[in-house]
């Protein structure tokens, strides 16, 4: 039996990185002279990419500047303030060993994303990390996740994308894959309420037996 393809995304479904976001997005808006945001207002702006992200925190004007001063931060802090969310290593396991081949997708830029996946011990398990960049576009574009399915030969049909905010759905959809919705990491539940998925899963944990029952 072929194993579906799984493209998860990566802040807010694999990892816990809003730590780092913060700390690396105060560090820009204080040089620039703008008061930093609370955490929790932090964590309602990620997902669409980091000019969106400094646009929204300085304004348009000053974005790019923002970007350069995130940029700057981040690496400093984005190993140590970034985690695994809880079973997400188990699941992992579990789905490599189920013969399931798993890539990244994330609105990060890759290397950002590439040097927590290694430090965090997930990175030996992914067949492909993929980020916006000069050539592909951020989410919800599907560029990023047509550009994995080519380099892994993989159809939209035996593609399951996971990810925990409606832009995920939104860039699972236009490639004509299915989804799943793990809410908890920038979204609730109630508000992801609506949104088109597959499946909406309480925990990772769940994921294994959904793909077993769904094929």
């Amino acid at each position: 039996m072929t194993r579906p393809l799984l493209v998860f995304d990566l802040d807010g479904t694999l990892i816990d990185g809003y730590d780092a976001i913060v700390d690396a997005l105060s560090y820009a808006m204080s040089t620039l002279s703008v008061p930093p945001l609370p955490a929790d207002a932090v964590r309602g702006m990620v997902g669409h990419g980091l000019e969106k992200l400094l646009e929204r925190a300085v304004g348009a004007g000053r974005a790019l500047e923002g970007v350069r001063l995130f940029r700057e931060r981040y690496p400093l802090v984005a190993v140590e303030k970034s985690r695994l969310l809880p079973s997400v290593a188990d699941a992992i396991a579990l789905l490599a060993e189920r013969g399931h081949r798993m890539a990244v997708a994330s609105n990060k830029p890759p290397r950002f994303s590439r040097m927590i996946l290694e430090a965090v011990g997930v990175a030996p398990r992914l067949s492909a990390v993929a980020g916006p960049d000069e050539g592909v576009p951020p989410k919800p574009d599907p560029a990023m996740l047509r550009r994995i399915l080519r380099e892994l030969d993989a159809t939209p049909s035996e593609t399951v994308v996971i990810g925990d905010m409606e832009i995920d759905s939104e860039f699972a959809r236009a490639a004509g894959c299915r989804v799943v919705l793990i809410p908890g990491g920038s979204r609730t539940r109630a508000e992801l309420a609506g949104v088109d998925a597959d499946a909406f899963l309480d925990s990772i944990a769940d994921l294994p037996p959904w793909l077993e029952r769904s094929g």
